[in-house]
């Protein structure tokens, strides 16, 4: 059996920078051998899910602004610089890059947290139009999309990982 450490230390990055969802799924017994990126991502979503607004609101905030001031600084989570690389975020014009600043900067102030969305799959043209429209949502309906992306980001980590179900 995996160890409490070993887990923490393997999969306490999958949901950004929130090893408390790791280390809950761990001690609440979820976790069974042998894992698999759906057995690992039901338990952890679960606590994820059962944790409160306010710990869900710091596991949002975690996340880094798309194209923003950590990715420039060469910040990121190594994650995060692979999924925003892999949809073209690394290669912005300086026109888009303006773009996705000050659509960052507008939806933080509105939401007060980063526009989250799984960027597998997308180019910084979807990703554009997704932030145009989604910062037009209210604030609830935005955490639940937030909350959900977050959750399908750990999916995706997770198949990175581990053999699926």
């Amino acid at each position: 059996m995996v160890t409490r450490d070993d887990f923490v230390a393997r999969f306490g990055g999958v949901f950004e920078h929130s090893p408390f969802i790791a280390e809950r799924a761990y001690d609440d017994g979820a976790i069974v051998e042998p894992l698999t990126s759906g057995g690992v991502h039901a338990a952890l979503a679960a606590v994820f899910r059962a944790a409160s607004p306010q710990e869900r609101l710091g596991v949002l905030r975690a996340h880094p602004d798309l194209a923003g001031r950590l990715a420039i600084a060469g910040e990121l989570t190594e994650d995060s610089r692979k999924e925003q690389a892999g949809a073209g975020l690394d290669r912005l014009t300086a026109a888009e890059h303006a773009r996705f600043t000050e659509l960052n900067t507008a939806y933080v102030t509105k939401f007060g947290f980063p526009f989250i969305i799984a960027v597998k799959g997308l180019g910084k043209d979807d990703i554009l139009a997704a932030f145009e429209m989604r910062i037009g949502n209210g604030r609830d309906a935005e955490f639940a999309t937030a909350t959900a992306q977050v959750e399908k980001i750990a999916l995706l980590r997770l198949q990175s990982m581990l053999p699926e179900t």
